[in-house]
Formats: C-alpha cells, sequence, structure tokens
C-alpha cells in the first residue's frame, strides 16, 4: 500500500532535473549592453569594432567586453550608468549611418547556450523595450488605389482595342475616348469592372471624356482595408523577429501601436516595422542613352530614370512588370556564392512575368528597391514635413529564359538579403506609416518592478512555508517542497516556451503558490479526517489522496477555463497573466498531487504506522 513503482519515481525525478536544468539560465542576470549595427542591416566590420573599443578606451569606459554579434558589434558594460555614457561617447563617434541602441545582454554560460537554453522572457513592464506608435498615410492608401484603377482600366480598354488615355488629377480619373463610336462598350466594360464605382460620362465636340470617381464607402473600405491590412503586416513583421508576446494593435483612426518587450536588436526592429521598402521589376529600355537623359533632365517617351547603388542613370520602362504585393514568398540564400534573395509570385505575377520573359528573351529586366520616406525640409522659414519616394535599382540581369513564379534576385549584401526577404515575407504594406512617437523604456524601470514582484512572492511563500511547516509538520515540509518544485517548473516552461513574464503574470504566480497549497491542503484535510473516522495511517493517506482528486480537479479546471476565456478575450498583460496561470494550474497539478505523493509514499510507504505527523 501506498508504494510507487521505481519506473515512475524515476520519472518524477527525471521531469524535475529536467525542469531544473531549463530553468537555470534564469539564474545569470543580464548585463547592460550597446549595439551598434549599420543602416539597412549593413554589417559591421572588425575596423568599426577597433574604432569602437577605442572610443571606449579613450572615454575610460570600463567595459566587460566588446565582440561582433551577428553582423553588429556588442558591447557588455558593468553598470546602467556606464552604458548610456557609452551610448552618448560612441554616437558622437558613429554617424548618422549607424544606430547605438540601448539593449540587454544574458549572462548565460556556453554550455547551457549550446544546449540551446534561454532565460525566460520578461514583458515590457520588468525587461524594458521598445514602444512605437506609427501612422499610417490614409491618403497614400487612397492614390495607391486610384492608380491601381488607371492602370487596371487601361490595360482592360486596351485588350479590347479602345484607343484611349487615360490620366489622373487629384482624385479624379479621366479617360477620354478617340473614338466616340466605342463609347457605350467603353462604359459598359468599366461599370462591369467596378460596379461601386462612380461614373460620369461627357461629350465634348466630337470626343467622350468618363470621369470616374471612388464613392465614400469605397473611400472608408479602403482606408479600414489600409489600416487592417497594415496591422497584419506589421504583426508578421514583428513575428519574423522573434519577439515574444508583442502587442500590435490599432489606435485611433489612423494609428497603430507597437510594443516589444526586451527587444534584442532594438536597430533592426526599427528598420524593418517602419520600412515601407518593396520591390517593381521593370524592362530596360535598349537603344536610349541614359547619361544623355540624364543631362538633359528628360527621359524619352516610355521611360523613366532611375539610378543604380553606384550613382549611374539607368532607363527603365514605365510599365511595371510585378510589384512587391504580387510577392508570396521570399528567403535568403547564395546563388553562385552571391547572396540572394529567392522569391515566389502569385498567379497574377508569375503570369505577368511568364509572358515578360517568353516575348524579351537575352534582353535586360532591372529589379527596382522602392522605399517611402518623411523628411522635415525648411519653407519660407518654416520646417514642414514632406514625403519621399526613393527608387533605387539594385540588380540588372539578362534574361537568360522563361520563368514564371519562383526567380532569385542577387546585387545585395547578406544582411540586405536578409531583411529583404524577411520584409517581402511578411507581406508589402497597404499604405505607408510614419513613427510619430517612440519610447524606450529603460531596465532600471524594470528593475524596480522585478524587484517588488519577485519581494511579492518571497514574502508569501515564506509565509506559506512557515504555516504548512506549523500546523501540517512533515506533511507541511512535503507540500512546502513540492511549493518549490513548482515555481522551478514554471520558470523551465517560460524559459522553454520564451511566453513573456509581465507584472500580471507576476501576480499569477502569487496566486499558483496560493492555488498549489490549497490542494494539499484539501489532501491533508481529507486525511485528518479518515484517521478521525478510525481508519489506520496508510489506508488514511491512500483515501486522502483519491477522494480529495476529485475536488482538486473540479476547482483546477474551472480555473483553467476561466483562464483560457481570458487569453481568447484579453489583451496584452491580461494574456500574459492568463498564459502564467494556466501554465501555474498544469505545475500545480503535477506537484501537488503526483509529487507529493511520491514523497510521502517514499518517507511512510510499505511500513507500519501508528500516527502520523500531522
Amino acid at each position: 500500500m501506498n508504494h510507487y513503482p521505481a519506473w515512475k519515481n524515476l520519472l518524477i525525478l527525471g521531469i524535475v532535473l529536467i525542469g531544473a536544468l531549463i530553468a537555470l539560465p534564469n539564474l545569470f542576470g543580464e548585463d547592460p549592453a550597446l549595439q551598434i549595427s549599420g543602416d539597412r542591416g549593413k554589417s559591421m566590420t572588425d575596423a568599426e569594432l577597433s574604432l569602437a573599443r577605442l572610443v571606449l578606451d579613450n572615454g575610460q569606459i570600463d567595459y566587460t567586453s566588446a565582440y561582433l554579434d551577428d553582423g553588429r558589434i556588442l558591447v557588455r558594460l558593468g553598470s546602467v550608468e556606464q552604458q548610456l555614457t557609452a551610448r552618448d561617447l560612441l554616437r558622437k563617434e558613429f554617424d548618422k549611418t549607424y544606430v547605438v541602441a540601448l539593449t540587454m545582454a544574458p549572462r548565460t554560460p556556453g554550455w547551457l547556450r549550446a544546449l540551446g537554453l534561454k532565460p525566460m522572457s520578461l514583458g515590457l513592464d520588468l525587461r524594458g523595450g521598445v514602444h512605437f506608435l506609427f501612422q499610417v498615410d490614409m491618403d497614400a492608401a487612397i492614390r495607391q488605389r486610384l492608380q491601381t484603377y488607371v492602370e487596371d482600366f487601361s490595360k482592360l480598354l486596351r485588350d479590347k482595342r479602345i484607343r484611349r488615355s487615360v490620366e489622373l488629377v487629384g482624385d479624379t480619373i479621366f479617360i477620354r475616348l478617340s473614338d466616340p463610336a466605342d463609347a457605350d462598350e467603353a462604359e459598359r466594360l468599366l461599370r462591369d469592372s467596378d460596379p461601386d464605382i462612380e461614373i460620369k460620362r461627357r461629350t465634348k465636340g466630337d470626343r467622350v471624356e468618363f470621369e470616374l470617381r471612388m464613392t465614400p464607402n469605397q473611400i472608408k473600405q479602403r482606408q479600414d482595408f489600409a489600416i487592417q491590412q497594415n496591422t497584419v503586416t506589421l504583426r508578421n513583421r514583428v513575428n519574423e523577429l522573434g519577439v515574444a508576446e508583442p502587442v500590435v494593435q490599432r489606435q485611433g483612426l489612423d494609428r497603430i501601436v507597437i510594443q516589444l518587450p526586451g527587444v534584442q536588436d532594438p536597430a533592426q526592429a526599427k528598420r524593418i516595422l517602419g520600412a515601407t521598402a518593396t520591390l517593381e521589376f521593370h524592362m530596360v529600355c535598349d537603344g536610349e542613352n541614359a547619361q544623355e537623359a540624364e543631362r538633359r533632365g528628360r527621359a524619352p517617351l516610355g521611360c523613366e530614370l532611375y539610378h543604380d547603388r553606384q550613382g549611374n542613370p539607368q532607363l527603365l520602362k514605365r510599365r511595371t512588370i510585378v510589384t512587391g504585393d504580387q510577392l508570396t514568398d521570399a528567403s535568403q540564400g547564395f546563388a553562385d556564392g552571391l547572396p540572394a534573395v529567392f522569391v515566389k509570385l502569385d498567379s497574377k505575377g508569375a503570369r505577368s512575368m511568364l509572358d515578360t520573359t517568353q516575348k524579351n528573351l537575352g534582353k535586360p529586366m532591372a529589379v527596382v528597391f522602392v522605399e517611402q520616406k518623411r523628411e522635415m525640409v525648411e519653407r519660407d522659414g518654416e520646417m514642414v514635413e514632406t514625403r519621399r519616394e526613393d527608387k533605387e535599382v539594385i540588380n540588372i540581369a539578362t534574361i537568360q529564359g522563361v520563368f514564371s513564379s519562383s526567380f532569385q534576385i542577387t546585387g545585395v549584401d547578406v544582411m540586405e538579403a536578409r531583411d529583404l526577404s524577411l520584409l517581402l515575407r511578411a507581406g508589402a504594406l497597404a499604405a505607408p506609416i510614419f513613427p510619430i512617437e517612440e519610447r524606450t523604456i529603460g531596465p532600471s524601470l524594470g528593475q524596480d518592478n522585478i524587484n517588488a514582484g519577485m519581494n511579492a512572492i518571497a514574502i508569501g511563500f515564506v509565509l506559506v512555508v512557515v504555516f504548512m511547516i506549523l500546523y501540517y509538520r512533515m506533511f507541511g515540509l512535503v507540500a512546502d517542497i513540492a511549493l518549490v518544485t513548482n515555481l522551478v517548473l514554471i520558470t523551465a516552461l517560460l524559459s522553454m516556451l520564451q511566453a513573456s513574464l509581465t507584472l500580471p503574470g507576476i501576480a499569477g504566480i502569487v496566486l499558483t503558490v496560493g492555488m498549489a497549497v490549497d490542494a494539499n491542503v484539501l489532501i491533508f484535510e481529507r486525511i485528518r479526517e479518515e484517521i478521525r473516522n478510525g481508519n489506520s495511517p496508510q489506508a488514511s493517506i491512500q483515501a486522502g489522496y483519491e477522494k480529495a482528486l476529485s475536488t482538486i480537479a473540479d476547482a483546477n479546471i474551472t480555473t483553467f477555463i476561466a483562464a483560457v476565456v481570458l487569453f481568447v478575450f484579453g489583451t496584452g498583460p491580461i494574456k500574459g497573466f492568463a498564459v502564467v496561470l494556466s501554465l501555474g494550474i498544469i505545475t500545480s497539478m503535477f506537484t501537488s498531487i503526483i509529487g507529493t505523493r511520491a514523497l510521502v509514499n517514499l518517507i511512510y510507504g510499505n511500513r507500519k504506522l501508528d500516527t502520523l505527523r500531522i
């Protein structure tokens, strides 16, 4: 009676030991650190590392170490004060093409890192992190939609051999027909293409003109789509960055708020989230002199003047073959020993690319990197904000064969290939976004919160431990051992899942401590009741665990359901509380029932007992 087989005891011990190993990285803490990275993900070199060390040495900064880490310079420092001082010194030395960012670097030993073990992720309120507020350019979203209409309507009429001119002026599309006899057919095609768009038909002499405008309902739908699509795209980008439990949500009519707790690469996060970069594919204008076009300041008919990364002019055809929103997947890799981005297109883009490559074998095609930017300029003595679109040719290659949905892009370095593939894979933004607020929450504030939370856990834990020993004696000591094990296993699960621990999460741990003890109280009181009813000690132990199990299970299942509801319908901190509470229920069921039963069996099992110390 009251005896577990050896395999079950070994299994319980193995789970506890593995949990302790996974939780171990949390004991080593973190170092304040600085991260230096180049613009657009440019890899840092040994020369720049030597310069950073020289700046720190001349500034008499006592840093722990400085080394290259995945193309970035990471400098570990001994205190937050030194971190801030070092940041100011390095920002003066490195120009605007570099980003010097605050971060925290875990002190996990190398052998634990080799096993893939990491400390638990801490939320924005504990560890610190970055808070971004972006504004969606709603006017640009409408302009993009109108430009799409222009291209679609022009192609629609061209395919039906209807001669026309299509022009966008402000928020109105003007379509002028060369032959009035085509007017009825053209109007039918336009209405069938989009029944909701507002169409007005006018006759001017021997010419017919159509005016097309988006209705207020279409404009509202487009604006809602833009902010919803941007929210999804930004959430995808955050997921690609590997940030645990981020907050990405709409705020107001045209804003999106993003919180990245404990982000390890703030520079990359800002670059990736704020980027409106995408790609366009154009054919090169053969037989045209780009140098002469630049000198005249005017491109030939049907062509547009661009520049490559070396500043050389390039003439490309105005017609876009494929745009970034037609890309379905992108991955980083190497082609012929050079960094490359492997791209896949959707069906519409694949058809366009197949048609182009079939007709243009042996001709050059260009890849254009497009980026939206905002900048402040001085006008009439006042600083005003303007929008600027940068287009840069990153690759020109001769079409050697026919292809459609899958191909590769070269002409980028390793870091650019990584960032570009991430942006394309996460999806294109439906409208440009611009940062209007950025806050960095320092680690000192987070440490105060951690200390307060840990003090709460420690005080509550000590009070529970003392009460259990005084009230239940040896059984109370068993419950306390299970309680410590429960905390270790919660920490292990949080570390393994990289689920962020926030202040509400700490509250969830405190609640779990109480719930774990509550289960043992039910068991121990049931054992006492069985002894008072005249049962033997061994029979009382068995009956106590068996009869209390249904009550404990009911209480924990109902609490678990409540935690699931909080996770599904809650946001941010509420989700964090729900995650910790759910994990705590699972671990407390294991430790308070199976764990304590194993210990009680080892102490009292297979023994003749006259009394129990309970």
